[in-house]
């Protein structure tokens, strides 16, 4: 298995992880502003979620060439879009549903991927146009450094409730 399909399950293992965590609080507790730049709990997995089919987007046009990758990138171009402020339970159930369509994408994008595919430059907007791409390859990095980087501000705050939490670890099954 290639890394990229290997980080792919290991989002979805913690994205599953950490919705089943927090679906068992209430909606208020979801909900309370944590002093996180997206305040909730409910807003940062939110931002997670976001992030990835941001992220899966990005990639479209590079893989323009790959009908596979764009497929499963296509899948989540009609899901709503995620509404700011607090979620009510069906807007939650809702998420779920949205999450798991967007794992399952970036799962079936990253096995579309072939070596070749790794070094394709994906245009981006940030470095002051400096560089104005880069390789598909390190696009992947960034999604999993961002993903893990807010997953990790939720196991702090779930720390802090004394809520058990572990999803930081790539089962061995996804190599």
């Amino acid at each position: 298995m290639n890394e990229a399909v290997m980080y792919a399950k290991y989002n979805q293992a913690g994205n599953k992880a950490i919705f089943g965590l927090l679906d068992k609080l209430s909606s208020d507790e979801r909900e309370k502003d944590r002093g996180s730049f997206y305040g909730s709990l409910s807003g940062l997995f939110r931002h997670v979620m976001g992030g990835t089919r941001f992220f899966l987007g990005m990639y479209k046009a590079a893989l323009s060439g790959n009908a596979a990758a764009l497929k499963a990138i296509s899948a989540i171009e009609t899901l709503p879009k995620f509404p700011e402020g607090a979620l009510s339970e069906t807007q939650w159930k809702e998420l779920q549903s949205a999450a798991t369509a967007i794992d399952a994408a970036y799962i079936a994008m990253a096995e579309a991927l072939n070596e070749s595919d790794l070094s394709l430059p994906v245009k981006i907007e940030w470095y002051g146009g400096n560089p104005a791409s880069v390789p598909l390859s390190f696009m992947l990095s960034q999604l999993v450094v961002h993903n893990t980087h807010h997953r990790g501000q939720i196991s702090q705050i779930l720390d802090s409730l004394k809520i058990d939490n572990d999803y930081s670890g790539i089962d061995v099954s996804f190599v």
